[in-house]
């Protein structure tokens, strides 16, 4: 048993990777947006927001929307009623070697 040990590992990892959806199938090609915001975000999200037009920074781990300003166009932070980030994880700060 001990000799199919790393191939059962590898048939659970390659079963468990199908079960995940790819950013690309959740993401709108010609906008960029993600098509449909996962439901914990949109129910912890301030209502004021743009949730038809957000997008998940890769460089913060933190969703993104697009707020139409009297003046012009940018890209806001999506924050909780209490005014934090949403986030997928933490930002992780680089290493400084000396």
């Amino acid at each position: 048993m001990k000799q199919y040990q790393p191939i059962l590992i590898l048939i659970a990892l390659l079963a468990l990777g199908a079960c995940t959806i790819p950013l690309s199938q959740t993401t709108d090609e010609s906008t960029g947006f993600i098509r449909e915001l996962p439901e914990g975000v949109s129910m912890i999200a301030a209502p004021y927001q743009n949730l038809q037009e957000v997008i998940l920074q890769p460089e913060d781990g933190c969703y993104w929307y697009r707020h139409a300003g009297p003046v012009e166009i940018t890209m806001l932070p999506l924050r909780t009623v209490d005014g934090r980030p949403i986030c997928t994880q933490a930002a992780v700060e680089p290493q400084v070697t000396s």
